[in-house]
Protein backbone atom coordinates (compact mmCIF):
# COMPACT_ATOMS: atom_id res chain seq x y z
CA UNK A 1 0.00 0.00 0.00
CA UNK A 2 2.91 2.35 0.71
CA UNK A 3 4.15 1.86 -2.83
CA UNK A 4 0.76 2.78 -4.22
CA UNK A 5 0.65 5.97 -2.18
CA UNK A 6 4.15 6.84 -3.39
CA UNK A 7 2.99 6.56 -7.01
CA UNK A 8 -0.02 8.78 -6.28
CA UNK A 9 2.15 11.42 -4.61
CA UNK A 10 4.55 11.41 -7.56
CA UNK A 11 1.68 11.94 -9.97
CA UNK A 12 0.34 14.91 -8.01
CA UNK A 13 3.85 16.37 -7.84
CA UNK A 14 4.23 16.13 -11.61
CA UNK A 15 0.88 17.85 -12.11
CA UNK A 16 1.84 20.66 -9.73
CA UNK A 17 5.16 21.24 -11.47
CA UNK A 18 3.66 21.36 -14.95
CA UNK A 19 4.05 24.68 -16.74
CA UNK A 20 1.34 26.08 -19.01
CA UNK A 21 1.97 25.94 -22.72
CA UNK A 22 3.38 29.14 -24.20
CA UNK A 23 1.28 30.97 -26.81
CA UNK A 24 2.01 29.88 -30.39
CA UNK A 25 4.50 32.00 -32.28
CA UNK A 26 3.50 32.83 -35.86
CA UNK A 27 6.98 33.96 -36.86
CA UNK A 28 5.46 37.00 -38.63
CA UNK A 29 6.75 40.45 -37.75
CA UNK A 30 3.96 43.05 -38.03
CA UNK A 31 4.80 46.26 -39.93
CA UNK A 32 5.37 49.39 -37.89
CA UNK A 33 2.49 51.35 -39.47
CA UNK A 34 -0.28 51.04 -42.05
CA UNK A 35 0.78 51.96 -45.55
CA UNK A 36 -2.53 53.63 -46.50
CA UNK A 37 -3.02 55.67 -43.31
CA UNK A 38 -2.24 59.33 -43.99
CA UNK A 39 -3.12 60.86 -40.63
CA UNK A 40 -4.10 59.28 -37.31
CA UNK A 41 -7.73 59.52 -36.26
CA UNK A 42 -8.99 61.12 -33.09
CA UNK A 43 -11.48 58.37 -32.29
CA UNK A 44 -10.13 55.45 -30.28
CA UNK A 45 -13.29 53.66 -29.15
CA UNK A 46 -14.74 51.07 -31.50
CA UNK A 47 -17.21 49.63 -29.01
CA UNK A 48 -20.73 49.55 -30.50
CA UNK A 49 -19.24 50.86 -33.71
CA UNK A 50 -22.62 50.95 -35.49
CA UNK A 51 -23.80 53.82 -33.28
CA UNK A 52 -21.14 56.08 -34.80
CA UNK A 53 -23.06 56.37 -38.08
CA UNK A 54 -25.73 58.51 -36.45
CA UNK A 55 -28.72 56.37 -37.49
CA UNK A 56 -31.16 55.30 -34.74
CA UNK A 57 -32.99 52.94 -37.16
CA UNK A 58 -29.67 51.19 -37.89
CA UNK A 59 -29.06 50.85 -34.15
CA UNK A 60 -32.44 49.16 -33.71
CA UNK A 61 -31.81 46.78 -36.60
CA UNK A 62 -28.43 45.83 -35.15
CA UNK A 63 -29.98 45.01 -31.78
CA UNK A 64 -32.72 42.99 -33.50
CA UNK A 65 -30.10 41.00 -35.41
CA UNK A 66 -28.18 40.25 -32.22
CA UNK A 67 -31.40 39.04 -30.62
CA UNK A 68 -33.06 37.11 -33.45
CA UNK A 69 -30.33 35.91 -35.83
CA UNK A 70 -30.38 32.14 -36.31
CA UNK A 71 -26.72 32.08 -37.35
CA UNK A 72 -25.70 33.77 -34.12
CA UNK A 73 -27.89 31.43 -32.07
CA UNK A 74 -26.26 28.46 -33.78
CA UNK A 75 -22.82 29.87 -32.95
CA UNK A 76 -23.86 30.17 -29.30
CA UNK A 77 -24.97 26.53 -29.34
CA UNK A 78 -21.54 25.54 -30.68
CA UNK A 79 -19.94 27.38 -27.77
CA UNK A 80 -22.06 25.38 -25.32
CA UNK A 81 -21.03 22.17 -27.08
CA UNK A 82 -17.38 23.14 -26.68
CA UNK A 83 -17.97 23.93 -23.00
CA UNK A 84 -19.38 20.45 -22.45
CA UNK A 85 -16.47 18.90 -24.36
CA UNK A 86 -14.01 20.77 -22.13
CA UNK A 87 -15.70 19.35 -19.03
CA UNK A 88 -15.53 15.85 -20.52
CA UNK A 89 -11.85 16.25 -21.39
CA UNK A 90 -10.96 17.50 -17.91
CA UNK A 91 -12.82 14.75 -16.04
CA UNK A 92 -9.98 12.11 -16.20
CA UNK A 93 -7.65 14.46 -14.29
CA UNK A 94 -9.50 13.48 -11.09
CA UNK A 95 -10.35 9.99 -9.84
CA UNK A 96 -13.57 8.42 -11.01
CA UNK A 97 -15.78 7.35 -8.10
CA UNK A 98 -18.74 5.01 -8.42
CA UNK A 99 -21.14 3.54 -5.89
CA UNK A 100 -23.40 0.53 -6.04
CA UNK A 101 -26.11 -1.05 -3.92
CA UNK A 102 -27.57 -4.47 -4.72
CA UNK A 103 -30.22 -6.70 -3.23
CA UNK A 104 -30.52 -10.34 -4.38
CA UNK A 105 -32.98 -13.13 -3.70
CA UNK A 106 -32.34 -16.68 -4.92
CA UNK A 107 -35.14 -19.28 -4.68
CA UNK A 108 -35.25 -22.90 -5.84
CA UNK A 109 -38.53 -23.43 -7.67
CA UNK A 110 -38.32 -27.20 -8.15
CA UNK A 111 -35.82 -30.03 -7.87
CA UNK A 112 -33.02 -30.64 -5.38
CA UNK A 113 -30.59 -27.98 -6.61
CA UNK A 114 -26.96 -28.38 -7.75
CA UNK A 115 -23.49 -27.41 -6.61
CA UNK A 116 -23.37 -23.97 -8.25
CA UNK A 117 -26.48 -22.82 -6.36
CA UNK A 118 -26.49 -21.44 -2.84
CA UNK A 119 -29.95 -22.97 -2.28
CA UNK A 120 -31.09 -26.59 -2.07
CA UNK A 121 -34.21 -28.56 -1.18
CA UNK A 122 -33.77 -27.88 2.56
CA UNK A 123 -32.97 -24.19 2.20
CA UNK A 124 -34.94 -23.06 -0.84
CA UNK A 125 -34.58 -19.23 -0.48
CA UNK A 126 -31.48 -17.08 0.13
CA UNK A 127 -31.38 -13.25 0.48
CA UNK A 128 -28.15 -11.33 -0.07
CA UNK A 129 -27.32 -7.61 0.12
CA UNK A 130 -24.11 -5.80 -0.82
CA UNK A 131 -22.86 -2.24 -1.23
CA UNK A 132 -19.64 -0.93 -2.74
CA UNK A 133 -17.76 2.30 -3.30
CA UNK A 134 -14.88 2.29 -5.78
CA UNK A 135 -12.40 4.82 -7.14
CA UNK A 136 -10.06 4.51 -10.11
CA UNK A 137 -7.37 6.91 -11.21
CA UNK A 138 -4.92 6.79 -14.09
CA UNK A 139 -1.68 8.58 -13.25
CA UNK A 140 -0.92 11.33 -15.74
CA UNK A 141 2.85 10.75 -15.82
CA UNK A 142 3.30 11.98 -19.39
CA UNK A 143 0.84 14.88 -19.33
CA UNK A 144 -1.45 13.36 -21.93
CA UNK A 145 -4.67 13.88 -20.00
CA UNK A 146 -3.70 17.37 -18.98
CA UNK A 147 -2.90 18.12 -22.62
CA UNK A 148 -6.29 16.72 -23.67
CA UNK A 149 -7.95 19.13 -21.24
CA UNK A 150 -5.82 22.03 -22.56
CA UNK A 151 -6.75 21.09 -26.11
CA UNK A 152 -10.44 21.14 -25.23
CA UNK A 153 -10.09 24.50 -23.48
CA UNK A 154 -8.31 25.95 -26.51
CA UNK A 155 -11.06 24.57 -28.73
CA UNK A 156 -13.60 26.22 -26.44
CA UNK A 157 -11.76 29.53 -26.83
CA UNK A 158 -11.75 29.07 -30.60
CA UNK A 159 -15.52 28.49 -30.60
CA UNK A 160 -16.02 31.66 -28.56
CA UNK A 161 -13.87 33.59 -31.01
CA UNK A 162 -15.83 32.05 -33.88
CA UNK A 163 -19.03 33.29 -32.29
CA UNK A 164 -17.54 36.79 -32.16
CA UNK A 165 -16.57 36.47 -35.83
CA UNK A 166 -20.11 35.40 -36.74
CA UNK A 167 -21.53 38.36 -34.83
CA UNK A 168 -19.12 40.80 -36.46
CA UNK A 169 -19.92 39.43 -39.92
CA UNK A 170 -23.64 39.55 -39.17
CA UNK A 171 -23.65 43.13 -37.92
CA UNK A 172 -21.49 44.29 -40.82
CA UNK A 173 -23.93 42.63 -43.21
CA UNK A 174 -26.88 44.35 -41.54
CA UNK A 175 -25.17 47.74 -41.79
CA UNK A 176 -24.27 47.20 -45.45
CA UNK A 177 -27.73 45.94 -46.42
CA UNK A 178 -29.47 48.78 -44.62
CA UNK A 179 -27.26 51.49 -46.13
CA UNK A 180 -27.66 49.89 -49.55
CA UNK A 181 -31.43 49.93 -49.18
CA UNK A 182 -31.31 53.63 -48.27
CA UNK A 183 -29.03 54.43 -51.20
CA UNK A 184 -31.36 52.62 -53.61
CA UNK A 185 -34.25 54.63 -52.24
CA UNK A 186 -32.24 57.75 -53.02
CA UNK A 187 -31.38 56.45 -56.49
CA UNK A 188 -35.08 55.80 -57.06
CA UNK A 189 -35.88 59.39 -56.05
CA UNK A 190 -33.21 60.67 -58.46
CA UNK A 191 -34.53 58.45 -61.25
CA UNK A 192 -38.06 59.74 -60.72
CA UNK A 193 -36.81 63.32 -60.61
CA UNK A 194 -34.89 62.87 -63.85
CA UNK A 195 -37.93 61.23 -65.40
CA UNK A 196 -39.91 64.36 -64.55
CA UNK A 197 -37.17 66.52 -66.08
CA UNK A 198 -37.11 64.41 -69.23
CA UNK A 199 -40.90 64.53 -69.47
CA UNK A 200 -40.88 68.35 -69.21
CA UNK A 201 -38.32 68.55 -71.97
CA UNK A 202 -40.42 66.13 -74.05
CA UNK A 203 -43.45 68.40 -73.57
CA UNK A 204 -41.35 71.32 -74.77
CA UNK A 205 -40.09 69.39 -77.80
CA UNK A 206 -43.62 68.26 -78.58
CA UNK A 207 -44.81 71.87 -78.49
CA UNK A 208 -41.98 72.97 -80.76
CA UNK A 209 -42.65 70.03 -83.08
CA UNK A 210 -46.33 70.93 -83.32
CA UNK A 211 -45.28 74.48 -84.16
CA UNK A 212 -42.89 73.20 -86.84
CA UNK A 213 -39.69 74.38 -85.11
CA UNK A 214 -38.51 70.88 -84.03
CA UNK A 215 -37.86 67.84 -86.16
CA UNK A 216 -39.29 64.34 -85.85
CA UNK A 217 -35.76 63.12 -85.06
CA UNK A 218 -35.53 65.44 -82.07
CA UNK A 219 -38.92 64.26 -80.84
CA UNK A 220 -37.93 60.58 -81.16
CA UNK A 221 -34.63 61.18 -79.37
CA UNK A 222 -36.35 62.76 -76.39
CA UNK A 223 -39.01 60.04 -76.27
CA UNK A 224 -36.22 57.47 -76.23
CA UNK A 225 -34.61 59.23 -73.27
CA UNK A 226 -37.95 59.31 -71.41
CA UNK A 227 -38.42 55.58 -72.04
CA UNK A 228 -34.91 54.88 -70.68
CA UNK A 229 -35.72 56.85 -67.53
CA UNK A 230 -39.00 55.00 -67.14
CA UNK A 231 -37.14 51.68 -67.41
CA UNK A 232 -34.67 52.79 -64.75
CA UNK A 233 -37.34 53.40 -62.08
CA UNK A 234 -38.61 49.78 -61.74
CA UNK A 235 -35.03 48.54 -61.99
CA UNK A 236 -34.01 50.52 -58.91
CA UNK A 237 -37.22 49.49 -57.13
CA UNK A 238 -36.37 45.83 -57.74
CA UNK A 239 -32.85 46.28 -56.38
CA UNK A 240 -34.21 48.07 -53.30
CA UNK A 241 -36.62 45.21 -52.57
CA UNK A 242 -33.79 42.69 -52.92
CA UNK A 243 -31.71 44.67 -50.41
CA UNK A 244 -34.60 44.55 -47.92
CA UNK A 245 -34.97 40.78 -48.49
CA UNK A 246 -31.26 40.32 -47.73
CA UNK A 247 -31.64 42.45 -44.61
CA UNK A 248 -34.63 40.40 -43.44
CA UNK A 249 -32.61 37.21 -43.85
CA UNK A 250 -29.85 38.60 -41.65
CA UNK A 251 -32.44 39.61 -39.05
CA UNK A 252 -33.88 36.09 -39.02
CA UNK A 253 -37.31 37.35 -40.08
CA UNK A 254 -39.54 37.03 -43.14
CA UNK A 255 -39.36 40.10 -45.33
CA UNK A 256 -43.05 40.90 -44.66
CA UNK A 257 -42.21 41.74 -41.03
CA UNK A 258 -39.36 44.13 -41.84
CA UNK A 259 -40.44 47.76 -42.09
CA UNK A 260 -37.77 50.38 -42.72
CA UNK A 261 -38.21 53.80 -41.16
CA UNK A 262 -38.22 56.92 -43.31
CA UNK A 263 -34.53 57.50 -42.70
CA UNK A 264 -32.75 59.75 -45.18
CA UNK A 265 -29.62 58.50 -46.90
CA UNK A 266 -28.10 61.99 -46.69
CA UNK A 267 -28.31 61.87 -42.89
CA UNK A 268 -25.88 58.97 -42.68
CA UNK A 269 -22.33 60.04 -41.90
CA UNK A 270 -19.11 58.15 -41.53
CA UNK A 271 -17.09 58.45 -38.34
CA UNK A 272 -13.38 58.89 -37.88
CA UNK A 273 -11.92 55.49 -37.03
CA UNK A 274 -8.75 54.79 -35.09
CA UNK A 275 -6.90 52.07 -37.00
CA UNK A 276 -4.19 51.78 -34.36
CA UNK A 277 -0.97 50.02 -35.33
CA UNK A 278 -0.67 46.66 -37.12
CA UNK A 279 0.63 44.82 -34.06
CA UNK A 280 -2.64 45.58 -32.23
CA UNK A 281 -4.61 43.69 -34.89
CA UNK A 282 -3.56 40.37 -33.31
CA UNK A 283 -5.58 41.36 -30.22
CA UNK A 284 -8.48 42.96 -32.07
CA UNK A 285 -9.63 40.37 -34.61
CA UNK A 286 -11.54 37.32 -33.36
CA UNK A 287 -10.70 35.23 -36.43
CA UNK A 288 -6.97 35.62 -35.75
CA UNK A 289 -7.55 34.74 -32.10
CA UNK A 290 -9.55 31.66 -33.19
CA UNK A 291 -6.72 30.53 -35.48
CA UNK A 292 -4.26 30.96 -32.61
CA UNK A 293 -6.48 28.96 -30.24
CA UNK A 294 -6.83 26.11 -32.75
CA UNK A 295 -3.05 26.05 -33.16
CA UNK A 296 -2.65 25.79 -29.38
CA UNK A 297 -5.15 22.92 -29.33
CA UNK A 298 -3.21 21.14 -32.07
CA UNK A 299 0.02 21.50 -30.10
CA UNK A 300 -1.66 19.93 -27.08
CA UNK A 301 -2.99 17.12 -29.29
CA UNK A 302 0.62 16.19 -30.16
CA UNK A 303 1.31 15.70 -26.46
CA UNK A 304 -1.81 13.53 -26.19
CA UNK A 305 -0.69 11.38 -29.14
CA UNK A 306 2.81 10.97 -27.72
CA UNK A 307 1.51 10.05 -24.28
CA UNK A 308 -0.61 7.28 -25.83
CA UNK A 309 2.61 5.57 -26.94
CA UNK A 310 3.93 5.32 -23.35
CA UNK A 311 3.01 3.03 -20.41
CA UNK A 312 0.07 3.90 -18.16
CA UNK A 313 -0.36 3.26 -14.44
CA UNK A 314 -3.84 2.89 -12.97
CA UNK A 315 -4.69 2.85 -9.27
CA UNK A 316 -7.92 1.45 -7.86
CA UNK A 317 -9.53 1.43 -4.45
CA UNK A 318 -12.82 -0.20 -3.55
CA UNK A 319 -14.76 -0.51 -0.31
CA UNK A 320 -17.44 -3.20 -0.09
CA UNK A 321 -19.79 -4.72 2.40
CA UNK A 322 -22.34 -7.53 2.29
CA UNK A 323 -24.79 -9.47 4.45
CA UNK A 324 -27.63 -11.97 4.29
CA UNK A 325 -29.84 -9.61 6.29
CA UNK A 326 -30.37 -5.99 5.30
CA UNK A 327 -29.88 -4.50 8.78
CA UNK A 328 -26.44 -6.21 9.05
CA UNK A 329 -25.21 -4.74 5.74
CA UNK A 330 -22.59 -2.42 7.28
CA UNK A 331 -21.03 -4.98 9.62
CA UNK A 332 -18.92 -6.86 7.04
CA UNK A 333 -16.50 -4.38 5.48
CA UNK A 334 -13.80 -5.18 2.94
CA UNK A 335 -11.40 -2.95 1.02
CA UNK A 336 -9.43 -3.78 -2.10
CA UNK A 337 -6.47 -1.74 -3.39
CA UNK A 338 -5.15 -2.40 -6.90
CA UNK A 339 -2.45 -1.04 -9.19
CA UNK A 340 -1.97 -1.84 -12.84
CA UNK A 341 0.66 -1.11 -15.46
CA UNK A 342 -0.13 -1.30 -19.18
CA UNK A 343 2.12 -0.54 -22.12
CA UNK A 344 1.45 -0.73 -25.86
CA UNK A 345 3.51 -3.47 -27.49
CA UNK A 346 2.16 -3.93 -31.01
CA UNK A 347 -0.54 -1.92 -32.76
CA UNK A 348 0.68 -2.10 -36.36
CA UNK A 349 1.90 1.54 -36.30
CA UNK A 350 -1.44 3.04 -35.32
CA UNK A 351 -0.17 5.11 -32.38
CA UNK A 352 2.83 6.38 -34.34
CA UNK A 353 0.53 7.33 -37.21
CA UNK A 354 -1.77 9.21 -34.82
CA UNK A 355 1.24 11.15 -33.53
CA UNK A 356 2.31 11.95 -37.11
CA UNK A 357 -1.23 13.02 -37.97
CA UNK A 358 -1.35 15.35 -34.96
CA UNK A 359 2.01 16.82 -35.96
CA UNK A 360 0.87 17.39 -39.53
CA UNK A 361 -2.35 18.98 -38.25
CA UNK A 362 -0.29 21.35 -36.11
CA UNK A 363 1.79 22.31 -39.13
CA UNK A 364 -1.38 22.95 -41.16
CA UNK A 365 -2.90 25.16 -38.45
CA UNK A 366 0.35 27.09 -38.09
CA UNK A 367 0.17 28.03 -41.75
CA UNK A 368 -3.53 28.92 -41.39
CA UNK A 369 -2.66 31.10 -38.40
CA UNK A 370 -0.03 32.90 -40.44
CA UNK A 371 -2.49 33.28 -43.33
CA UNK A 372 -5.12 34.74 -40.96
CA UNK A 373 -2.62 37.37 -39.79
CA UNK A 374 -1.58 38.32 -43.34
CA UNK A 375 -5.22 38.42 -44.49
CA UNK A 376 -6.06 40.63 -41.52
CA UNK A 377 -3.32 43.08 -42.45
CA UNK A 378 -4.56 43.05 -46.06
CA UNK A 379 -8.19 43.68 -45.02
CA UNK A 380 -7.22 46.78 -43.06
CA UNK A 381 -4.95 48.07 -45.84
CA UNK A 382 -7.73 47.59 -48.42
CA UNK A 383 -10.26 49.41 -46.23
CA UNK A 384 -7.89 52.31 -45.55
CA UNK A 385 -6.93 52.51 -49.21
CA UNK A 386 -10.61 52.51 -50.19
CA UNK A 387 -11.43 55.29 -47.74
CA UNK A 388 -8.56 57.47 -48.98
CA UNK A 389 -9.43 56.92 -52.64
CA UNK A 390 -13.15 57.53 -52.14
CA UNK A 391 -12.53 60.75 -50.21
CA UNK A 392 -10.42 62.09 -53.08
CA UNK A 393 -13.02 61.03 -55.66
CA UNK A 394 -15.86 62.69 -53.77
CA UNK A 395 -14.01 66.02 -53.67
CA UNK A 396 -14.02 66.20 -57.47
CA UNK A 397 -17.38 64.50 -57.89
CA UNK A 398 -19.10 67.28 -55.94
CA UNK A 399 -17.74 69.77 -58.46
CA UNK A 400 -18.78 67.48 -61.31
CA UNK A 401 -22.35 67.33 -60.00
CA UNK A 402 -22.56 71.09 -59.53
CA UNK A 403 -21.36 71.80 -63.04
CA UNK A 404 -23.64 69.14 -64.58
CA UNK A 405 -26.69 70.71 -62.90
CA UNK A 406 -25.64 74.17 -64.11
CA UNK A 407 -25.09 72.93 -67.67
CA UNK A 408 -28.51 71.27 -67.81
CA UNK A 409 -30.30 74.37 -66.52
CA UNK A 410 -28.55 76.57 -69.08
CA UNK A 411 -29.14 74.16 -71.97
CA UNK A 412 -32.83 73.80 -71.10
CA UNK A 413 -33.37 77.60 -70.99
CA UNK A 414 -31.45 78.15 -74.21
CA UNK A 415 -33.37 75.41 -76.02
CA UNK A 416 -36.65 76.88 -74.85
CA UNK A 417 -35.54 80.23 -76.23
CA UNK A 418 -34.50 78.62 -79.53
CA UNK A 419 -30.80 79.38 -78.99
CA UNK A 420 -29.62 75.76 -78.54
CA UNK A 421 -30.29 72.46 -80.31
CA UNK A 422 -31.83 69.43 -78.62
CA UNK A 423 -28.63 67.38 -78.83
CA UNK A 424 -27.00 69.63 -76.27
CA UNK A 425 -30.00 69.29 -73.97
CA UNK A 426 -29.91 65.48 -74.30
CA UNK A 427 -26.22 65.34 -73.44
CA UNK A 428 -26.61 67.56 -70.40
CA UNK A 429 -29.56 65.46 -69.19
CA UNK A 430 -27.51 62.26 -69.41
CA UNK A 431 -24.51 63.90 -67.78
CA UNK A 432 -26.60 65.26 -64.92
CA UNK A 433 -28.28 61.92 -64.23
CA UNK A 434 -24.96 60.07 -64.32
CA UNK A 435 -23.43 62.61 -61.92
CA UNK A 436 -26.35 62.36 -59.49
CA UNK A 437 -26.28 58.57 -59.59
CA UNK A 438 -22.50 58.51 -59.10
CA UNK A 439 -22.83 60.84 -56.12
CA UNK A 440 -25.11 58.33 -54.38
CA UNK A 441 -22.88 55.39 -55.29
CA UNK A 442 -19.74 57.11 -53.98
CA UNK A 443 -21.49 58.06 -50.76
CA UNK A 444 -22.67 54.46 -50.29
CA UNK A 445 -19.18 53.16 -51.04
CA UNK A 446 -17.74 55.58 -48.46
CA UNK A 447 -20.18 54.46 -45.75
CA UNK A 448 -19.54 50.81 -46.50
CA UNK A 449 -15.78 51.42 -46.54
CA UNK A 450 -16.09 52.58 -42.92
CA UNK A 451 -18.06 49.42 -42.12
CA UNK A 452 -15.34 47.38 -43.83
CA UNK A 453 -12.67 49.08 -41.74
CA UNK A 454 -14.57 48.41 -38.52
CA UNK A 455 -14.90 44.77 -39.55
CA UNK A 456 -11.23 44.52 -40.57
CA UNK A 457 -10.22 45.91 -37.18
CA UNK A 458 -12.41 43.42 -35.32
CA UNK A 459 -15.19 45.86 -34.45
CA UNK A 460 -15.44 46.48 -30.74
CA UNK A 461 -14.20 43.01 -29.80
CA UNK A 462 -11.00 42.48 -27.86
CA UNK A 463 -9.04 39.38 -26.83
CA UNK A 464 -9.18 39.27 -23.05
Amino acid sequence: MKAHLTLLAASLLLAACATPASPPDSGIQPPAAWQSLDTPSARADNQQWWTHFGSPPLNRLIEQARRDSHDLAAAMARVRQAQASAVIAGAPLLPQVTAGLNGNRQELLRGKGYSQLDVDRDNRTIDYYDANLSATYELDFWGGKRAARDSALSTLSASQFDRATVELTLLSGVANSYTQALSLREQQRIAEQNLDNAQRVLDLVQTRYDAGSATALELSQQKSLVAAQQRRVPQVQQQAREAVITLATLLGQPVQSVKLDDDSFDRLHWPAIDAGVPSELLRRRPDIAAAEARLAAAQADITVARAAMLPTVTLGLSLATGADIADQLLRNNVYNLTAGLAAPIFNNGRLRAERDRATARQEELLELYRAAIINGFADVEKALNGINGLDRQRQWQSEELHQAQTAFDIAQRRYQAGAEDLLTVLETQRTLYAAQDMNVQLRLARVQASVALYRALGGGWRVM
